[in-house]
């Protein structure tokens, strides 16, 4: 391959990556991630306990979870939706014992 097919390669791969990033958008996500139903959960029931010797008997139940808010930037919501689906199942949520939603809202274009 001549130097000068290699440079326009280059110059079309560089051009493609610059034209795409110009079309990406901020998100902003809200993760929530919960213990599954079936999962008991010693902290939530400390707390409800805490709670009733304080006086709110009105408190029938709790459940501890945790609430992750994050900024993404992607082509596309649905990009966005797939890569946030992505880290909640390897990161951000044990999936064994843990389920998530996530909010997700569009900032501005970068």
């Amino acid at each position: 391959m001549s130097y000068l097919r290699l440079a326009a390669k280059i110059i079309l791969l560089v051009s493609s990556i610059v034209n795409s990033n110009s079309m990406a958008t901020k998100y902003h996500a809200r993760i929530y991630v919960t213990l599954r139903p079936s999962v008991l959960d010693p902290a939530g029931t400390a707390v409800e306990s805490g709670l009733r010797q304080m006086g709110y008997t009105e408190v029938e139940s709790v459940r501890i979870g945790k609430y992750i808010e994050l900024k993404l930037t992607a082509s596309s919501e649905e990009e966005a939706k797939q890569h946030l689906d992505q880290m909640c199942d390897r990161l951000l949520a044990n999936t064994v014992i843990e389920n998530y939603d996530f909010e997700i809202t569009e900032l501005a274009t970068v």
